[in-house]
């Protein structure tokens, strides 16, 4: 779809006619309007500078849905009198971006006009896609912005990083929702504080979320269902609740916010904080996560990160799933936040972590060395005429069931220390036994 940027898109006359949604009648019609974005795109900013001189690079705008990726493109499209195409990845292809590209080559070339090309959900295109912007963009026939809300470095590829600037367009604050709540009132000539009590107008603003395009929605919504009536009672939380049949926090078990959301709560873990892990444990499951998945990580999560320091991590981690699996949700959520708790108040050790890397690099390093034989198995005649399993030494026939021998291949001259227990936990305990064997001595004396 092509939009010309010099439409009356904003004007007072078309928004008296109440062809236009909100959205578009709020809708900031230049750089200096947009806000929200100070940091990447205010006058003090390098890229808002960079703007304002004149120099348009192509840019992956990056950020969370209702931030302001869209109205920044119509913008620059304004700015820099540029042909202004919008496509979106979704259900556009590759011969539709040729055509673009061509004929944004033809507008260079006969005009000296600019084409910015604004691809909606860039992320969507795959590689063969991508592929056919780069002689565009990398001749100037075509200055791609494009949107995205996963992150760029795992969706698209280098050719087409290196030819654009990544923008970072950060989630909106109270502040700046309320300033959006001001322009709707002055656009209604009505408060919404005529409509709404004080708790059900902070509740939109907290549903929002940082959401431009969530929170106008509902003021559209409210204005709307309000405009002919004469309210002899202020909207509370409950019916406003009701009136926009408010859904459940953004979260997608296959966005990005997956992988941060999860990284965040095992991190939390580690770091001994059980409320924050509550906090990010909450978000998942109100997001709609699947609890096996949570389950499954606070597994690996027992072994990697609490170890030996408390052996029954593990155990606690594995009734968890097992809880999980047998009872589901909503109840597995008390299991999941019973395992979260303790493993996050559990002493921390990643010392069988590091031990595995260690011997892993020096598997690796050594490759396949010969098996000691006293170390190999005898079970055949032709193994204990070999020598296989001679002269081993069985370590409960000594009365420390201990016993000084060689386990390592004798290749390696200097024995490694992979394993170094930390003195936390009951990995205290392991540590002074290792030390005892490396003295040689009875740990009763």
């Amino acid at each position: 779809m092509v939009y010309d940027p010099f439409m009356d898109l904003f004007s007072a006359s078309q928004a008296s006619t109440g062809i236009s949604p909100l959205s578009e009648i709020l809708r900031p019609k230049n750089l200096d309007e947009i806000f929200g974005q100070e940091k990447t795109l205010g006058p003090k900013s390098k890229l808002g500078q960079m703007l304002r001189k004149g120099y348009l690079p192509s840019l992956i705008i990056w950020g969370p849905p209702g931030t302001g990726k869209t109205t920044f493109a119509l913008a620059l499209s304004q700015h820099f009198n540029a042909h202004y195409v919008h496509l979106n990845a979704v259900d556009s292809g590759a011969k539709a971006l040729r055509e673009v590209g061509e004929a944004g080559k033809d507008r260079r070339i006969q005009f000296q006009q600019k084409t910015i090309l604004f691809v909606d959900e860039i992320h969507r295109f795959n590689k063969a896609q991508q592929d056919v912007l780069l002689p565009f963009v990398e001749k100037g026939d075509l200055v791609l912005v494009g949107a995205t809300t996963e992150n760029p470095s795992y969706e698209l590829n280098r050719a087409l990083l290196s030819r654009c600037r990544v923008v970072v367009f950060e989630r909106l604050s109270d502040d700046d929702l309320n300033k959006i709540v001001t322009r709707a009132e002055a656009h209604y000539a009505k408060s919404l504080d005529q409509i709404l009590t004080a708790a059900a107008r902070q509740n939109l603003i907290e549903y929002s979320d940082g959401d431009a395009r969530r929170l106008i929605n509902s003021l559209e919504i409210l204005y709307t269902f309000t405009k002919d009536e004469d309210q002899a009672e202020l909207l509370d939380v409950n019916d406003m609740r009701e009136l926009l049949q408010q859904n459940p926090l953004g979260y997608d078990k296959n966005s990005e916010m997956h992988y941060d959301t999860i990284s965040a709560f095992i991190k939390s873990i580690r770091g001994s904080d059980p409320d924050a892990a509550m906090y990010y444990l909450a978000r998942m499951l109100d997001g709609g996560e699947d609890p096996i998945f949570i389950a499954r990580r606070l597994i690996v999560l027992a072994s990697e990160d609490i170890g030996n320091a408390d052996p029954r991590a593990i155990s606690v981690a594995i009734a968890g799933l097992q809880a999980v699996e047998a009872i589901g949700l909503p109840e597995g959520a008390i299991t999941l936040s019973q395992v979260t708790t303790y493993l996050a108040s559990c002493p921390k050790s990643n010392a069988s972590y590091m031990a595995l890397h260690k011997a892993r690099e020096l598997v690796e390093k050594t490759r396949t060395l010969p098996i000691p034989l006293h170390l190999r198995s005898a079970k055949t005649a032709l193994a204990k005429d070999l020598g296989y399993g001679r002269d081993y030494k069985y370590p409960h026939n000594y009365p420390t069931g201990w016993v000084e021998q060689s386990y390592l291949p004798d290749e390696i001259e200097e024995k490694p220390s992979l394993y170094e227990p930390t003195a936390r936990g009951f990995e205290k305990n392991i540590k002074e036994y290792l030390n005892w064997m490396k003295l040689k001595k009875d740990p009763k004396e």
